[in-house]
């Protein structure tokens, strides 16, 4: 990655070059058919169930189970990020150990502990407490090492590290945990109504049935519900009602946990199930059973390990590069500047709702608009990311500071507004990249021929040894795109500009701007 800071000539763009010509390319490996024979008339009927929802039919325990499972997985995920993020910058081990975390996605993560678990309340949360304790390690580890240190100089000599930490270092990083934390809450909804695809009973499993069956009033309720809760978040999810929250989230738990014999289960697991199959029999010292585990690996990486990444990668470029289109199109939509006073609320309700709608179910509805193709998987990251991108992006240009003879309309936007903002722009697509890649992997369980494709096809024959084989070289996918993507950040002085937003940033406008999920 070092290289890229000696190439002649490498900046914005450059990079730009680079990344819309190998989204050009990808296109050419893409499949964008379009497969069903009334595209419009679907949409037309699932508009239709927006327009008219069916607010009585929406499962109220779906809703409970959906909310409960977002607090106690953002509770047990924070609270294990909070103590990685102490030893995180002093141990490789702690950083590869979060890193390993936070890059398989949760539904992997839930097709995994339902082996063990079964489709229990434990299975959901454990899935997204997982991944978020390595994203809240790092991420509290940030805010830590950026905090002021003049605290600590005043401490008495011989004070110990843990003592320094609680009275030195953490009064000061408290808000900053706190914001983000709340944040977390919402990014967890979305998570957990995604789990539903897969049989947990949280509101996506309702949705995946309104949807499957054309009961599109019913699929419309339930997401004009999902809205209204991201929507209110911060109302209900407070410092001041989380120990409420918490505890009502543990006495409205599902009473049935999946098995009994969760135990054993875990036993089996770890001992047998994931252990590749050549090493089972074999004596581990045996040259004939590492012999046998190269026959046996072979064909996973050529079959599928290397086709499942090369498609993965197609996926994730394409939707990267529309990402940026969309981006830059939708921003003036939520800036002062260019909505006006009236119309920039409706840009904002407009975006938000866009960034609220996961990828996971944009795709799948739009696999049952649009038929089965890579084209779903594309446009539903392109309008998520976009969404986030663009909102951020709108934000940021109302804290602009424009000349008195500024130009006004198309020559503002192309020659006063986006120049002076591309840095953040690349900054965020950049920061973006790792998801959407993280994104594509799971489109698999779709049908999409990513990664994700075939550790659903190893999950479903209980392969499970296979199935961690695929879900570890999408972790390495994953975390190489993330090296190259910070070292891109370096190479163009990127780093320092905000794409966490961990921490509430004020714009002289705007307010404090909202994080990114992750």
């Amino acid at each position: 990655m070092s290289a890229l800071r000696s190439i002649p000539g490498w900046g914005y763009a450059a990079v730009t070059r680079w990344f819309v010509g190998g989204a050009l390319a990808a296109l050419l490996a893409a499949d964008l058919a379009v497969t069903s024979l009334h595209p419009w008339a679907d949409l037309q009927r699932l508009l239709g169930g927006l327009i008219h929802p069916d607010l009585l039919s929406v499962e109220f325990w779906s809703v409970v189970y959906t909310i409960a499972f977002a607090i106690l997985g953002v509770t047990l995920g924070a609270g294990a990020g909070f103590v990685l993020a102490i030893p995180f910058a002093r141990f490789r081990s702690v950083r590869l150990l979060c890193a390993g975390l936070r890059s398989v996605h949760e539904l992997f993560w839930a097709l995994l502990l339902m082996q063990v678990f079964g489709l229990s309340a434990t299975t959901g949360i454990l899935a997204i407490a997982l991944p978020y304790a390595g994203i809240c390690a790092k991420v509290y580890s940030e805010i830590i090492e950026e905090a002021d240190l003049a605290a600590l100089r005043v401490l008495p000599e011989g004070t110990g590290a843990i003592s320094a930490f609680a009275y030195g270092r953490l009064p000061d990083v408290a808000a900053a945990f706190r914001h983000y934390t709340l944040y977390r809450f919402e990014c967890a909804m979305r998570s957990t109504l995604v789990l539903g695809f897969i049989g947990l009973p949280t509101m996506g499993f309702y949705l995946e049935s309104a949807f499957r069956q054309g009961r599109y009033a019913e699929a419309g309720a339930l997401l004009l519900v999902f809205y209204a809760l991201i929507g209110s978040r911060r109302l209900w999810v407070r410092l001041a009602t989380l120990p409420v929250l918490i505890v009502v989230s543990v006495l409205a738990l599902p009473r049935t946990i999946g098995t009994t014999n969760w135990l054993i289960s875990l036993g089996r697991f770890v001992t047998h199930d994931i252990v590749p199959s050549p090493l089972r029999s074999g004596a581990v010292l045996d040259p004939e059973t590492w012999s046998r585990l190269g026959l046996w690996f072979r064909p996973i990486l050529m079959q599928q390990i290397l086709p499942g990444a090369f498609q993965t990668l197609v996926l994730a470029q394409v939707a990267l590069v529309a990402t940026a289109l969309g981006a830059l199109l939708l921003f003036p939509l939520v800036s002062r500047r260019f909505a006006g006073p009236i119309g920039q609320p409706f840009g904002r309700v407009l975006l938000v709702i866009i960034r609220s709608t996961p990828e996971y179910m944009l795709a799948y509805v739009l696999l049952q608009l649009l038929g089965p193709s890579m084209l779903p998987a594309i446009l539903a990251l392109t309008i998520h990311n976009a969404g986030i991108v663009g909102y951020l992006m709108g934000r940021h240009a109302d804290g602009l500071p424009y000349r008195a003879d500024a130009p006004s309309g198309l020559n503002l936007y192309a020659y006063e507004t986006v120049p002076r903002l591309y840095g953040q722009f690349l900054a965020y697509l950049l920061y973006r990249w790792e998801l959407i890649l993280r994104e594509s992997a799971i489109f698999g369980i779709l049908g999409v021929a990513t990664l994700g494709f075939y550790v659903d096809a190893a999950i479903s024959e209980l392969r499970l040894d296979v199935a961690v084989m695929l879900i570890a070289a999408t972790a390495i996918l994953t975390a190489m795109v993330d090296a190259l993507s910070r070292a891109l950040r370096r190479s163009l002085r990127l780093t320092d500009l905000p794409t966490r937003l961990s921490e509430a940033r004020q714009g002289p406008e705007t307010g404090p701007l909202r994080p990114v999920c992750s």
